[in-house]
């Protein structure tokens, strides 16, 4: 069975940092794409950025700049380092992967107080 788990959410001030975590297990996704989605209250899930397995990157034009993305292959994992955070970043983020299905992490809440 296979199993994304976020972590490394939580609450912090306009123009702080967090970095976001994920592990997946229950299967290898070394040679596939990773990556963040979020979804703030009332808004439809948007793509944040993607990771190919040869670490290409694509990012949404709102978080270039002030995030970055990584992974390690060695730990079936993907991190996501946001900095200065604005309250409009505010959303639940979901980590995935894609290898011919889309396989969805259960979401950490980011809160960016103003």
């Amino acid at each position: 069975q296979v199993q994304l788990v976020e972590s490394g959410g939580g609450l912090v001030q306009a123009g702080g940092s967090l970095r976001l975590s994920c592990a997946a297990s229950g299967s290898i996704f070394s040679r596939n794409v990773m990556g963040w989605y979020r979804q703030a209250p009332g808004k439809q899930r948007e793509l944040v950025v993607y990771i190919t397995a040869v670490g290409a990157t694509n990012y949404a034009d709102s978080v270039k700049g002030r995030f970055t993305v990584s992974r390690d292959n060695a730990k079936n994992s993907v991190y996501l380092q946001m900095n200065s955070l604005k309250p409009e970043d505010t959303a639940v983020y979901y980590c995935y992967a894609f290898r011919g299905q889309t396989y969805w992490g259960q979401g950490t809440q980011v809160t960016v107080s103003s």
